[in-house]
């Protein structure tokens, strides 16, 4: 590697000095670089720091020294470091073809297990001269594709067998001969390879803040923003957690390219759009217009919510619970609360979409790409709603073990202790019994907060006017709150949200210039509210159960005998199965 020691690998980044250490630990000859494969390395030389492409730091700085560098994918075939690293292998082919009566010289195979046979030979020749050899596998995971053995191809198992083969050759480690595998995810490469004691897996991190801040400074030295743009360096690199090197030179090149300042309110946007397709599509950002004032009732929720907040402003991450169940029957304003405690807390919120797929080991190699971004964009809050259906389940092993492995990988996610109060995880259901224990125990989501329909009229009559609020309907009439109170005993948040919708329809339709109680009143009358009992009721004492502070229930269910309400729970359970 180039440079023995010290010095050099000082300068290095921490996964490369790992990945130099375990070298030089003679215990393993193959390593799999995963995650942020596809960024700039930075290169301290002096006073100056360079930035070089993955394949070109490894090339020049991990295996500077090496006698023979080559680099293979299965699209772009053979390349090496140098030009007399390529002719002593074409000098080789040759031989090759004189011996076996080949015509390998003229032209590569293109299956790469034919490949791989000849470098397989390559490498033991170069063995026996001495020479010092670092192979550079990129995009592994379409040589060694993540699969049961048995639904692989016949080219990719020869080619696992041969990886393997080489992870487990001690030649390779007395000779000085160093594989390294380059994929995105892990958990799209074969498993087999990822698991083998002669393999070391090293993740490639996206840039902290003070890395970002490092790369901006050498951006901005050599080409300023535009005039007008309102970002500094600092808050530059503040407000791009998550982003990539190759992202932030980017976003500088088209501000200075089309002389477009570069303003807060324009990054922010944008960093919404490169998050959101780095992720796939499977992260969108909450930009909530409101905060916890526009909640109506469930006064001790929200001040547990308003206490987390004032710790996250303080810098308190210390005293913040790792995640939260929030919990209740449907139309209890789950999403509305969790949205607005968003805008209350002054850190980026997103929700974590449906990220299955119907094809093998892309769930995981989703998941495994959303998590890397959350970890890098902390602190963040991730909303998770139908948590119950999203997360999966140890237990589950009707969909090829898809399930157990995302339940393992959220599991691991969210228990790193590491991470509290910098990724915080609501998970919002009506069915918290079905939430896996694993997930909602302490050291995970560890608070439950349990929403319930208004229970007192002043409650009901502070939801109405919330409603009236955030929809925009704001009608002052003793006779129809007065109305509504006498039915508001079976209406939900989102029926009653429904009931104003129609009654701004009504006054729409009639060309009116605002809903007046009239408007109102015929919406209420004409309403009928779904009615679900059986889970309704389920669904309360699934959250009587799982509420984890006794000043959240409604006053009924504080004192009730806990063994009657895992009774009627069981038995409403049954039947809404059945």
């Amino acid at each position: 590697m180039a440079g023995s020691t010290g010095t050099i690998m000082e300068s290095f980044p921490a996964w490369a000095r790992e990945l130099s250490e375990k070298y030089y630990s003679r215990t393993v000859a193959m390593f799999i670089l995963h995650g942020n494969v596809r960024d700039l390395v930075p290169v301290r030389r002096g006073e100056r720091t360079e930035y070089l492409s993955l394949q070109r730091f490894l090339e020049t700085q991990i295996f500077g020294r090496r006698d023979l560098v080559l680099t293979y994918d299965r699209g772009g075939g053979l390349s090496f470091a140098a030009p007399e690293m390529q002719a002593d292998f074409r000098h080789a082919l040759a031989g090759y073809d004189a011996f076996y009566g080949t015509r390998y010289s003229q032209g590569l195979p293109r299956n790469p297990d034919g490949v791989l046979s000849l470098l397989d030979n390559y490498l033991r020749l170069r063995i026996l001269d001495g020479k010092k050899v670092a192979l550079v596998i990129d995009f592994a995971e379409t040589i060694a594709p993540a699969a049961e053995v048995s639904s692989l191809s016949g080219e990719d198992r020869n080619s696992v067998v041969i990886l393997k083969r080489w992870a487990q050759n001690p030649a390779f480690l007395q000779a000085d001969v160093t594989v390294c595998l380059v994929t995105e995810n892990l958990v799209e490469l074969h498993q087999g390879l990822v698991q083998s004691p002669g393999v070391a897996s090293i993740t490639i991190p996206l840039p902290d803040e003070g890395e970002r801040l490092d790369y901006i400074r050498s951006l901005l030295a050599a080409t300023p923003l535009p005039a007008g743009s309102d970002v500094a360096d600092t808050t530059l690199a503040k407000l791009t957690a998550g982003l990539k090197r190759v992202q932030l030179r980017g976003l500088v090149a088209d501000a200075v390219e089309n002389r477009r300042p570069l303003t807060a309110r324009f990054l922010t946007q944008r960093k919404k759009e490169l998050i959101e397709a780095e992720s796939g599509g499977l992260l969108e950002f909450i930009e909530s217009r409101y905060d916890l004032s526009m909640v109506a009732g469930h006064e001790a929720a929200k001040k547990k919510l308003h206490d987390a907040a004032a710790a996250i402003r303080a810098g308190r991450t210390d005293v913040l619970p790792m995640g939260y169940v929030i919990c209740g029957p449907v139309g209890t304003g789950k999403t509305f609360l969790t949205t607005c405690f968003a805008g209350e807390m002054g850190i980026p919120a997103v929700k974590l979409k449906n990220f299955r797929s119907m094809w093998q080991g892309v769930t995981e190699g989703n998941l495994e790409r959303v998590l890397s971004l959350l970890k890098a964009m902390s602190p963040i809050a991730v909303i998770v709603d139908e948590a119950d259906a999203q997360l999966g389940d140890r237990s589950n092993t009707g969909d090829s073990g898809v399930s157990n492995r995302v339940f393992a990988q959220i599991a691991q996610f969210m228990g790193d202790t590491e991470l509290r109060g910098k990724v915080i995880w609501f998970l919002l259901t009506c069915r918290p019994d079905l939430i896996p224990v694993d997930l909602k125990r302490q050291g995970r989501a560890e608070e439950h907060i349990a929403l319930f329909y208004p229970d007192t009229e002043e409650e009901r009559l502070a939801l109405l006017r919330a409603m009236q609020k955030k929809t925009g309907t704001r009608v002052a009439s003793p006779e129809a709150e007065r109305r509504f109170l006498e039915r508001a005993d079976s209406l939900s948040g989102a029926d009653i949200e429904a009931v104003l919708i129609r009654a701004k329809m009504k006054s729409a339709l009639e060309q009116d210039a605002a809903v007046d109680a009239e408007d109102l009143l015929a919406a209420l009358e004409d309403f009928i509210p779904p009615s679900y009992p059986t889970e309704i009721e389920l669904q309360v004492l699934a959250a009587v159960l799982e509420c984890t502070s006794k000043s959240l229930l409604p006053a009924r269910y504080r004192d009730m005998d806990r063994a009657e309400i895992i009774r009627r729970a069981n038995e409403l359970a049954l039947l809404v199965r059945d």
